[in-house]
């Protein structure tokens, strides 16, 4: 019996090297709109504005028609996901790679132009005459793009050179490189279809851009620019095209479009020639269509030219990485397969195998859509467990003793979804790891739903547990839960390799575990900074959150800041201490509340009843003036998240209050710096009333 257990388990073994090699040998990033199955397409597809798909009767084959043949049509068309441009740990963008095909069919004259655009905000979209569509340009955006426009209107306002020209556009609509189609051959109006090829070589900080009548790709680039694109995209992006008509009426269709992500910088520059990529695979893509790519295997083979030195370092790094691959999945093969053999595990064996995976990985990984729909009875409404404005949790069910929690996005509107998962993904894939933050353990991104699976945490949220009517939180218990909260604050703000804000800090988003342990959760707002990097300064957005947690200079200037999720912080000690709400029916806020009690030296009437007797009227008051401080107006006043775990814990004083709430002048603070100078945690710290 062992031996054919063990042989089993080796054939197993050897299956699944097969299959991975395979996978990523075969398998890069890559989709294609191109499609005779409309069904395919529209999955994978997100439309806007006057766009629609239409079908070719005679090929049987679907485009998409981006405007109509009337006045001021406006559409776009973008890949439904978001894709994976920049590595935030090195900031470097990924290389990429795209052809497509399009026509522009004037009815008089022609329209404004169609463009290729990755975008970081797909709700941005500029309808205004003479802007082509490309997303709006504010002063205060942390918004960006990139875009090569195939313009057929000259707009002397952005110094177009002509009214057939194709350029390149970076966070503007004046072009930064552009040239005269004319001069290629091209009429971009002319109703013929058009190839269109583009290029991002990031060893070389290089875009490329072709453009020709013919499927053939011209030998010289009608575009070729030095543009370093790591420093203008964000680390998740929308790839697609948008179209505008103007004053008249055109027709903008798209035929075809493949497109494909590289990774320029997986070896150094010194090991391999200029040119070099090599292919990756973006996790964010869910369903691409994995077809064949001449295009794409054109441009491999004209992109590696390699001496026989690098050639030969290149295979002993490829040959040592399969080794290991073949290792690691022999390994896996075999813990994975083995409980299959034991007659007594048979029924465990999918959940068993699962719940293994889930707590042998380090990180979140992916799970298919079956995996969810098994663990949630089919997103049963009896297993929902907590609803919010963009997601509803389901408790789910991987095996007799592995219990999850599975988040999923609403389906109310694509673009209000996918900004919170991505970003909630994104930032909870660093690998962030503390006892006060809820962990992610996979995700899955299937059919349509987008699902973030998370630790079981049994007593749910703080805010149940905290406003219901028979349930009474100790003393012990309510110090345990704040400084949980704070001491998680104080690790995303400055114990990461990234500085991270919340930004949505709220009784609701704190789960408590059996011991009542609290665990922050949801951060689906929450904003990452590299410490002390001038190379991505804060700018003004509309503020996110809740009113009533939001700090007033947040709410006047958007700028997030750490002293602004403390101030979120010190509202929910004051509902824990309080028992009361953020807001109250009527409008009356707590933090004014609590202001109010202190001018008037009744500060300690702000107390939960429910603590009568339970605790001290000094450490009632104490705590109570720590909630205070982090809501003071002026946030340079306020204590960091580290300062406020040492107050808690009595390793640092509660300075005195000012008798009256502060009437603070909001300052704006164009650089979003919330390192200033400040007398928190000092050996000269002494507070005055001031």
């Amino acid at each position: 019996m062992k031996s054919s257990s063990s042989s089993s388990s080796s054939s197993m073994a050897i299956f699944i090297i097969i299959t991975i090699l395979f996978i990523n040998i075969n398998l890069p990033t890559t989709f294609s709109i191109s499609s005779n199955n409309y069904n395919n397409i529209n999955k994978n597809v997100t439309l806007y504005g006057d766009a629609t798909f239409t079908t070719n009767t005679t090929t049987n084959t679907t485009s998409i028609s981006l405007t109509k043949q009337q006045f001021s049509s406006f559409g776009a068309s973008f890949y439904t996901f978001p894709l994976r441009f920049l590595d935030s740990k090195t900031n470097s963008c990924f290389s990429f790679f795209t052809h497509f095909t399009f026509t522009i069919t004037p009815v008089s004259d022609p329209g404004e132009g169609l463009s290729f655009l990755i975008t970081s905000n797909v709700g941005s979209f500029n309808q205004e005459i003479g802007h082509l569509g490309l997303p709006e340009l504010r002063l205060s955006s942390q918004d960006s793009f990139f875009a090569a426009e195939f313009d057929t209107k000259f707009d002397p306002f952005v110094n177009d050179i002509n009214g057939n020209h194709v350029g390149i556009d970076v966070d503007s609509y004046s072009s930064l490189v552009s040239v005269d189609g004319y001069s290629k051959g091209v009429n971009f109006s002319s109703g013929k279809k058009i190839h269109a090829w583009i290029e991002y070589k990031n060893l070389g900080k290089l875009i490329n851009v072709w453009i020709s009548y013919s499927s053939d790709k011209p030998q010289d680039p009608a575009i070729s620019a030095k543009i370093d694109l790591s420093t203008r995209m964000k680390e998740f992006m929308y790839v697609g095209f948008v179209a505008a008509n103007g004053q008249v009426s055109a027709l903008h269709v798209l035929d075809t479009w493949r497109f494909k992500i590289f990774e320029s910088d997986f070896f150094s520059p010194e090991m391999v020639p200029d040119g070099l990529t090599v292919i990756i695979e973006d996790c964010m893509i869910c369903n691409p269509e994995r077809s064949g790519n001449s295009d794409v295997d054109d441009y491999k083979r004209n992109s590696i030219r390699s001496s026989g030195v690098n050639k030969r370092l290149l295979t002993v790094i490829c040959v040592t990485v399969t080794i290991l691959l073949c290792f690691f999945a022999a390994v896996v093969g075999i813990v994975i397969w083995k409980p299959s053999w034991n007659p007594a595990g048979r029924g465990k064996k999918k959940n068993l195998g699962l719940m293994l995976r889930i707590e042998a990985k380090k990180g979140p990984i992916k799970l298919s859509l079956s995996d969810i729909m098994s663990a949630t009875n089919g997103f049963s409404k009896s297993r929902i467990i907590g609803k919010g404005a963009s997601a509803t949790v389901y408790k789910g069910i991987l095996s007799d003793d592995q219990v999850v929690a599975v988040k999923r996005f609403h389906h109310v509107n694509r673009l209000d979804i996918l900004t919170p998962f991505t970003n909630e993904f994104a930032t909870m894939s660093r690998g962030l790891r503390h006892k006060n933050l809820v962990k992610l353990l996979g995700w899955c991104c299937e059919n349509n739903e987008l699902v973030l699976v998370y630790e079981f945490v049994p007593n749910g949220s703080l805010d149940k547990i905290l406003f219901a009517s028979n349930v009474v939180l100790a003393w012990e218990q309510r110090m345990s839960i704040i400084r949980g909260i704070a001491s998680c604050l104080s690790y995303l703000h400055e114990e990461c390799d990234v500085q991270i804000i919340h930004r949505d800090v709220k009784s609701c988003n704190v789960m408590l575990d059996s011991d009542f342990t609290s665990k922050l959760g949801d951060l689906g707002l929450a904003e990452v900074y590299n410490h002390g990097s001038k190379s991505n300064p804060r700018k003004s957005t509309l503020p996110g959150g809740t009113m009533g947690y939001l700090a007033p200079e947040y709410v006047y200037q958007g700028v997030p800041t750490v002293k602004s999720d403390v101030y979120s912080f010190g509202v929910v000690l004051l509902e824990v201490m309080s028992g009361r709400r953020a807001v109250h029916e009527g409008g009356l806020q707590l933090v004014e509340l609590v202001w109010t009690l202190w001018e008037i030296g009744r500060l300690t009437e702000a107390a939960d009843a429910k603590l009568k007797g339970k605790c001290s009227r000094k450490d009632i008051e104490r705590v109570l003036k720590v909630g205070l401080w982090c809501t003071h107006p002026d946030s340079i006043k306020r204590p960091t998240a580290k300062e406020v775990v040492l107050m808690l814990t009595q390793e640092l004083p509660v300075p005195g209050l000012p008798a009256k709430k502060p009437n603070i002048e909001l300052r704006v603070n164009d650089q979003g710096d919330d390192k200033l100078e400040s007398p928190w945690g000092t050996p000269k710290t002494h507070f005055g009333n001031d």
